[in-house]
């Protein structure tokens, strides 16, 4: 259990400097526990959101790298433990926003009966293969079953349609808007639809994968596709003009929702017309305009569970960060904002996130810390997991933090992401962990 004065140490960040060391802030701050023993862990989140007080909507919970078994087990417990005790109504992953419905109304009892119906199209870049993953959306089918829960639990993806290599066709985002009005005006929405279809043509256009990495392959700057792009706007248009009549023969729901996918439509229409540019900052921009989209659909979300709970949004720690993403692509550096950058401009102190960090990691080619390194000094302690306030700037050796070594990185996963003393800048706090395996269902690593 975690003692009641050391939470009240660390319920307001010091407004001077009271650690003389790292090893200071450490000792005096550090929220062990073991991954092994649940009581523990549900102590030391309860702990932490004491600390952060009443005003959070929005919990980021970053991970180091994609394939780390524990860090995936430990969002399960964070998010259950969440849901028993503080109020969280929705889990909102790095995955694609339209194919979370699927996932959504699985939970909610309708829908497919087996999981395996929804592995494949309810999730984006293969996160639906993973164990941890249909064991959190079956724990959420669960809860929702026991008519004890009067608040049920929704899940979400708010990523981009995207994929690392290929791109969703615009049509169904676009569909949803269109379904919207067809069920209130049906005669100019078939008229709208008709033009949209044409311009569309075939979504095997759309998603190429080679698209990706030759531009000339890329349909978003075709006529048809700018016209498409003028046709989105006229749409996000009516749904706009038309908001009071439109919400009163349906409901604010379904209205916000219809508008939302219809602005995701001129998101995703605005990758496409990336893809097909050559300009020597295209990869940057790309990754801009899916991390804008992230935060969007993030911003989206909040709004949408306000009144019912808060939520927990988990995904890469460089998706969820302050600072920008700097992304060493060959002989280039690939810079853009990140959602978390988006989201600190939009919600404020509303949004806070947990950054994390491990140990050791044989099977994701991760060797032990060098002495010195913040991952080093953060699993000195004897209990496997730790969380820890971060607060730079106001009670932390600046100095000391500056002259931080930095430990090696991956030699198999390179999604993997090391601890820097920018860390203190990009998380509120931080979840390290000893050491993982390679997740249950992951994909083969080289």
């Amino acid at each position: 259990m975690i003692s009641s004065d050391r939470r009240q140490r660390i319920s307001t960040p010091p407004s001077h400097p009271t650690h003389a060391t790292i090893a200071e802030w450490i000792s005096h701050t550090a929220l062990p526990f073991s991954v092994d023993a649940p009581d523990s862990v549900d102590s030391a989140i309860d702990a932490l959101i004491a600390a952060l007080g009443d005003a959070v909507e929005l919990l980021g919970f970053g991970e180091a790298l994609h394939g780390g078994e524990a860090l995936l087990s430990l969002r399960n417990q964070l998010f259950q433990r969440l849901v028993a005790a503080h109020g969280y109504s929705a889990i909102a992953i790095e995955s694609s926003f339209p194919r979370g419905q699927l996932v959504n109304e699985y939970i909610a009892g309708r829908g497919p009966a087996d999981y395996a119906a929804i592995q494949e199209t309810g999730f984006s870049h293969g996160f639906g293969g993973l164990d941890t993953t249909r064991e959190l959306v079956e724990w959420m089918r669960a809860y929702n079953a026991d008519p004890a829960h009067s608040v049920k639990l929704r899940f979400y993806g708010f990523d981009s349609p995207t994929e690392v290599i290929g791109t969703d066709s615009p049509r169904h985002v676009l569909y949803v808007a269109l379904d919207y009005l067809a069920a209130i005006d049906g005669s100019r929405s078939h008229e709208r639809r008709e033009r949209i279809d044409a311009l569309i043509g075939a979504d095997a256009d759309w998603e190429n994968p080679d698209a990706s990495m030759n531009p000339s392959l890329a349909v978003g700057l075709s006529p048809a596709a700018q016209a498409l792009r003028v046709e989105t706007e006229d749409l996000i248009s009516e749904l706009q003009i038309r908001r009071p009549e439109l919400i009163a023969s349906s409901d604010a729901d379904r209205y916000w929702e219809a508008l939302h996918y219809a602005v995701v439509a001129r998101q995703l229409l605005n990758y496409h017309a990336e893809l097909a540019r050559t300009a020597d900052d295209r990869i940057g921009r790309l990754g801009g305009i899916r991390d804008a989209m992230m935060a969007d659909n993030l911003a989206y979300i909040v709004a949408r569970e306000r009144g019912r709970g808060k939520v927990l949004a988990f995904a890469h720690n460089s998706h969820l960060q302050r600072a920008r993403i700097d992304w060493q692509l060959g002989p280039h550096l690939v810079s853009w904002w990140p959602a978390g950058a988006h989201l600190r401009e939009m919600l404020g102190s509303r949004y806070v996130v947990i950054g994390s960090a491990l140990g050791v990691s044989e099977p994701n080619g991760i060797e032990q810390p060098a002495p010195g390194t913040l991952e080093a000094l953060l699993t000195s302690l004897p209990e496997s997991g730790v969380l820890i306030p971060t607060y730079r700037g106001q009670g932390l050796p600046d100095a000391e933090i500056a002259a931080l070594p930095i430990r090696s990185g991956s030699q198999k996963n390179p999604s993997y992401t090391v601890l820097s003393p920018a860390s203190f800048d990009d998380f509120d706090w931080l979840a390290v962990l000893d050491s993982t395996t390679y997740s249950r269902g992951g994909w083969v690593l080289p």
